[in-house]
């Protein structure tokens, strides 16, 4: 079955120029031209991912970004004008998983989009049972889904993904050069921030202190790595 991509922008050639060549690869799309009537379809449909720009009218990206965030867990490329770093921290800071900066080539719009539809999809259980349950916490692996003592967390696409290699590499340290390499699967130029973005995030949804946390805890001076117990 094809992807299904939602594409959210108010520039109708770029909107266009996307539809088309997405299409070509395969993918179904659908448009939105304002932050409304992405909120509108993402709440009505079921898709795979969404393109999302930054500045749309009525509402915008980072507030559409945010409420999605709140019941799904469905990847968003968040798309901006704007190149500086803090653009780029922000949309991630409120649940995107990658960033693309206009203008861009559609190849490397193709390439954002198939390494995170390879990472979600090639993903395989590290163990025979397809679900982990550690320290009060389940984690399917088949669905994504994760439990917190009995609560239902809703994890964004890298959030899980940063997870699930923590939890079943117990006690293993990675350091932030290394999460970038084995989760984003591409350079991020420097941004390693964006770790600690994710991380911090990660923790507050799953930790029951994220100030004292017991899952995700920090080697200072190289990075980050779960509890053994």
């Amino acid at each position: 079955m094809a992807k299904k991509i939602l594409i959210v922008d108010d520039e109708p050639l770029i909107v266009k120029g996307l539809k088309f060549s997405l299409e070509q690869e395969g993918y179904e799309t659908d448009v939105a031209y304002d932050g409304e009537e992405a909120l509108q379809k993402i709440n009505e449909g079921d898709f795979d991912l969404v393109l999302l720009d930054l500045m749309l009218p009525k509402i915008d990206g980072i507030a559409v970004c945010q409420q999605v965030r709140e019941t799904k867990s469905i990847p968003i490329i968040m798309v901006t004008a704007k190149g500086e770093d803090m653009d780029k921290i922000l949309g991630l800071e409120y649940g995107a998983d990658d960033y693309l900066v206009k203008p861009f080539n559609i190849l490397e719009v193709k390439a954002r989009i198939k390494s995170l539809f390879r990472r979600i999809d090639s993903l395989v259980p590290d163990v025979l049972n397809s679900e982990i349950t550690v320290k009060g916490m389940i984690v399917n692996l088949d669905n994504r889904s994760v439990q917190v003592n009995g609560k239902d967390i809703n994890l964004t696409a890298k959030e899980f993904d940063l997870l699930h290699l923590f939890i079943v590499n117990k006690g293993k340290v990675f350091s932030r050069e290394q999460l970038l390499d084995t989760v984003w699967k591409y350079d991020y130029m420097g941004e390693l921030r964006t770790v600690d973005v994710h991380i911090r995030r990660l923790r507050e949804k799953i930790e029951p202190d994220s100030a004292q946390p017991e899952y995700i805890l920090t080697k200072w001076g190289f990075g980050y790595y779960f509890a053994e117990k």
